[in-house]
């Protein structure tokens, strides 16, 4: 006699509650892009535009030693009289590093002089995904022992 399930439908698993509603924690605001536009890296960014990408290829994830840059993270930089917005992204909403992240991300930007205040908006459209991760962040993921590989 086998002890295999006959199905799935012997499998008692937890199901997606009906009711649920969005984190609390988390703004939900999306900003529309296409796929071309992102990742954003700054190339090509001259002046203070480049200074502050320069700054924000210095912020690495906690979690592992790869610029939020490269990871694919930045979906975008506007710079205005002093002011920076930052558009980003978390590899999810639930990301536990957050908070770490969008201060070491601001304060990155406010340390060029020339920028006043940073903010940072976090989108989540499109979807991060490998794919938006640089060719130097792989490389980098790669060296600290993370399959980047599809």
């Amino acid at each position: 006699m086998s002890s295999e399930p006959d199905g799935p439908e012997e499998f008692d698993r937890p199901r997606a509650d009906e009711d649920a509603t969005p984190c609390g924690y988390t703004e939900y605001e999306t900003k529309e892009r296409t796929a071309e536009e992102v990742p954003a890296t700054g190339e090509g960014a001259e002046g203070l535009e480049r200074e502050v990408w320069a700054a924000l290829y210095e912020v690495e994830d906690p979690e592992m030693p790869v610029s939020v840059v490269d990871l694919g993270l930045i979906y975008g930089l506007e710079l205005d009289d002093g002011d920076a917005t930052i558009d980003m992204t978390l590899t999810y909403s639930g990301c536990p590093a957050r908070e770490i992240i969008l201060e070491e991300v601001e304060e990155a930007a406010e340390g060029v002089d020339g920028v006043d205040d940073a903010e940072v908006r976090l989108v989540w459209a499109p979807d991060w995904s490998l794919d938006l991760v640089t060719e130097q962040g792989k490389e980098a993921l790669r060296e600290f022992g993370i399959s980047v590989e599809r």
